[in-house]
């Protein structure tokens, strides 16, 4: 089907301006998150994902507020998310922590939003996800590096927040592989499994030993983020561009993606820096809005959409039309126009 019949699940004139690119599912818009969270009817969003500028001690280029106002003004965004979201929709957040000025302590802001969320905005807290970037640098260097009187911090908080109790979600659709023990168990169950009970009161049974296609994952997500070689990168390499500083893998927002919505639903990224949730919600055929108050970050971030084949001085048109205002449309390379193809059926 072509990209112009392929409908988008809102109306994206309600915007009253052009997306700074656009692709066969997805948009990406250059403003302020609050005023364009707005212009979206409500209950039009199935899952927002996002990592907001943390509050450190210290400014970042990208932006970021400090601790003591940081609550307040996440639960100004996070407010206006409850009215967009679905009856089933979610709300997924990556936080990093930090340490209080001048002490080794560690600052509970990011234990105080969920808790504010649920509280005043009606979220409530499906459950609490953990990353651990195996790949991340040992910081803060005052109390790891040189004092060396902590562990270095390798852990982000991801909370998972839903509209009801019982949002859209499919365990199934986010299995992973089972251990070699597991293989082994249902290669031969009599062999190596004994259905009783056990010391901790579990009754397990035969079912125990059924192949299910992948084992449960736990909320103890094991990510690096370590990409140095991705289609974005190289771009921003070849155009001499700064990449965006804070990016997090693929793979974490993939996962939430998977789990929580099905092809053709709307993701929503309100912090979208280098637009990795963009780029994964195509890849699996589903709608998404990008939303980036910093052109520079935004422009760049369209190198992902770019044919891997495309030639740099393409390449480098695109870029140059984008920051000067202009509105692209991204042109998919065959992978993705069977995504889109295959993506029509849930809208039809």
């Amino acid at each position: 089907m072509p990209l112009q019949q392929i409908k988008f699940p809102v109306d994206l004139e309600k915007f009253k301006q052009k997306p700074t690119y656009q692709t066969g599912l997805g948009a990406a818009f250059l403003g302020d998150s609050l005023e364009l969270l707005n212009k979206l009817p409500d209950k039009s969003v199935n899952l927002v994902l996002t990592s907001p500028p943390f509050a450190l001690q210290r400014e970042k280029e990208y932006g970021n507020k400090g601790q003591d106002e940081y609550v307040k003004w996440l639960a100004q965004f996070a407010t206006i998310v409850h009215q967009k979201l679905k009856d089933d929709g979610s709300f997924v957040l990556d936080l990093g922590g930090a340490y209080e000025k001048g002490k080794p302590v560690r600052s509970l802001y990011n234990f105080r939003i969920p808790i504010h969320f649920c509280d005043e905005v009606g979220f409530f807290l499906a459950e609490d996800f953990y990353w651990f970037n195996p790949s991340k640098l040992p910081s803060p260097i005052e109390w790891v590096n040189k004092r060396k009187i902590r562990v270095k911090d390798s852990v982000n908080t991801v909370w998972w927040f839903s509209k009801s109790e019982f949002p859209k979600s499919d365990v199934t659709r986010v299995l992973t592989e089972y251990s070699d023990r597991m293989k082994k168990l249902l290669e031969d169950p009599e062999k190596f499994y004994d259905p009783k009970k056990r010391p901790s009161g579990h009754d397990i049974g035969k079912a125990f030993g059924k192949d299910n296609g992948g084992a449960i994952p736990s909320n103890l997500l094991q990510i690096a983020n370590s990409d140095s070689n991705s289609q974005y990168l190289r771009g921003c390499k070849s155009l001499g561009l700064k990449a965006h500083p804070a990016r997090f893998p693929s793979k974490l927002p993939e996962f939430f993606i998977r789990f929580l919505t099905e092809p053709g639903d709307l993701v929503v990224d309100i912090f979208a820096g280098s637009n990795t949730t963009g780029f994964v919600a195509e890849q699996e055929c589903r709608h998404w809005l990008a939303f980036e108050n910093e052109l520079q970050y935004l422009a760049a971030s369209s190198l992902r959409f770019m044919r891997e084949d495309i030639e740099e001085g393409n390449m480098a048109s695109s870029y140059q039309k984008i920051m000067l205002s202009g509105s692209v449309e991204m042109i998919p390379d065959a992978k993705q126009l069977r995504l889109f193809e295959e993506a029509t059926k849930y809208r039809n």
